[in-house]
């Protein structure tokens, strides 16, 4: 049987009004009536309806989480932050597959279909007019991993994808390589765009080197692994950035097939620092995104813009770090 608010009232000799404020956060009540409404619903075994009180309340406190980047094993450990993270704020999560939309409005008209209440873009592949459709649609919207804009339209947590390059290439040129490859995902995704500018930026100030670059179709393992088998039939540089882990280890895959050491034969640094990076048998060197930071960043931020929906956009940006393990050699 259903318990409902009325026989909970009953039983703890109050209100209905009473009940449904005990279990609205925020609402105002006494000590004393909170303590009987609480032991009348442990005794019955009710639990408040969410979806019923939404209605009352017009906020629903599901939050959008939007990515379309599915088969990257580093979003399971993004998901499960943001899930939890979410959660401890009583705030509830909707996750949406975007791997097959193209189009924003078809996002934002599902989306609207569910009540959301705001809406995070978790990817460094989407578009921005992503988060910029949900805006004009006046829902609460916050960018987790987006493109670093000194003049946000939308809030955007994440890194500075152009600096990463650059960082990946001076690590390259301090251990001697002086013939270095960039291995991106796809090129249209802004993270691609801005990690090989940055790693182009950085090595056109060292005549010594010489650089080459090429693209994947999406951030996978098995995209890696072809895009590496590429380049051993192409001819093979010293050393790669590959601007995502998954890349990597897609392509140190190919490198021991063929029978090449990373670190050794060939150089190999990443870019995520997932906990699969660090698995023996991979030891992958990588440069450090600081996920916790931007997940609670992004909460944060979406939390706030609940309570205050004209809150002013900003870019909010975390530093990397490189990460040393063994797919490079030492530096000289």
């Amino acid at each position: 049987m259903v318990i409902t608010l009325k026989e909970v009232a009953e039983r703890a000799g109050v209100s209905r009004s009473a009940v449904s404020r005990t279990f609205t956060k925020g609402a105002s009540v006494s000590a004393k009536t909170r303590r009987k409404v609480e032991k009348a619903a442990q005794e019955l075994g009710y639990s408040p309806n969410v979806l019923a009180r939404s209605l009352n309340t017009g906020r629903t406190s599901l939050i959008g989480l939007v990515s379309n980047n599915f088969h990257n094993p580093i979003f399971l450990e993004i998901f499960d932050q943001f899930t939890r993270g979410l959660q401890e704020r009583d705030l509830r999560p909707l996750l949406v597959n975007l791997s097959d939309e193209t189009d924003p409005e078809k996002s934002v008209r599902m989306l609207r279909q569910y009540s959301v209440d705001g809406v995070i873009v978790a990817s460094s592949t989407l578009p921005s007019d992503f988060a910029l459709a949900f805006r004009d649609a006046g829902v609460a919207v916050v960018h987790a991993f987006g493109k670093y804009t000194s003049s946000p339209k939308v809030h955007i947590v994440g890194i500075d994808n152009v600096e990463c390059g650059r960082m990946a290439l001076r690590t390259l040129a301090q251990r001697g390589y002086s013939k270095v490859g960039f291995i991106g995902g796809p090129a249209s995704a802004t993270s691609t765009q801005d990690r090989m500018a940055g790693f182009l930026d950085e090595a056109s100030r060292n005549a010594q080197l010489t650089v080459a670059h090429r693209f994947a179709e999406n951030y996978s393992f098995d995209a890696g692994r072809q895009a590496m088998q590429q380049q051993l039939q192409d001819g093979l540089a010293e050393a790669y950035f590959c601007a995502d882990d998954v890349l990597s280890i897609g392509a140190l895959s190919a490198l021991r097939d063929h029978g090449l050491t990373p670190g050794r034969d060939v150089g190999i640094i990443g870019l995520n620092d997932m906990e699969m990076a660090g698995w023996a048998g991979i030891d992958l060197t990588t440069i450090h995104q600081p996920i916790k930071q931007i997940v609670s960043s992004s909460i944060e931020l979406m939390a706030a813009m609940l309570s205050e929906p004209d809150r002013y956009p900003e870019a909010r940006l975390f530093p990397c770090r490189v990460i040393e393990r063994g797919t490079l050699r030492p530096v000289n």
